[in-house]
């Protein structure tokens, strides 16, 4: 039972992660993001580009599921999503942002395509699109990521912003 906002809001950023909608977490969740992702950015599955998104999306789900698959049935349900992130994260927003930095750093790679570990913030409005954000809070939550107005979002600024979605109350 969802009894506290926080406990609601992170069990609103589920959705976030059930890619296909059929009520939990599973490792498709993440294979099918980093298939859609590579698609928008027309780069190849057996490219060194695409290889890495998908062992990030791999190590992303073996981090996710070793927090919060609590009966070890290779699905997250929305109570262990949320026993999982409120109980073991909360306290430590860094350790998620550890367990997603392999995706997201693969992320950047094929978003940004110039090596430099950064991203525009039109190509991160197509990465929250792909992933299920809607246009309005996408091209807000882009901008806001860019701090400086450089017009360039790095991986440090996205680490830091993706573990405090999930994590911190506010």
């Amino acid at each position: 039972m969802v009894t506290s906002e926080y406990e609601h809001r992170i069990a609103a950023r589920f959705a976030t992660f059930d890619q296909d909608g059929n009520g939990y977490i599973d490792r498709e969740d993440f294979s099918g993001a980093a298939k859609a992702l590579l698609a928008e950015f027309d780069t190849r599955a057996r490219s060194d580009k695409g290889q890495a998104l998908y062992g990030g999306a791999e190590a992303f789900w073996q981090g996710m599921a070793g927090i919060a698959d609590r009966d070890g049935d290779q699905r997250i349900t929305r109570g262990e999503f949320v026993n999982g992130a409120v109980k073991r994260l909360r306290d430590n927003p860094d350790r998620f942002a550890e367990i997603a930095r392999p995706f997201l750093h693969a992320v950047l790679a094929v978003a940004g395509g110039d090596g430099d570990g950064a991203v525009g913030v039109e190509e991160t409005v197509r990465v929250l699109r792909v992933l299920g954000v809607p246009e309005e809070q996408a091209g807000s939550a882009a901008a806001a990521l860019d701090a400086d107005g450089d017009g360039r979002i790095g991986e440090e600024e996205v680490m830091g912003a993706f573990a405090r979605y999930f994590t911190v109350p506010e």
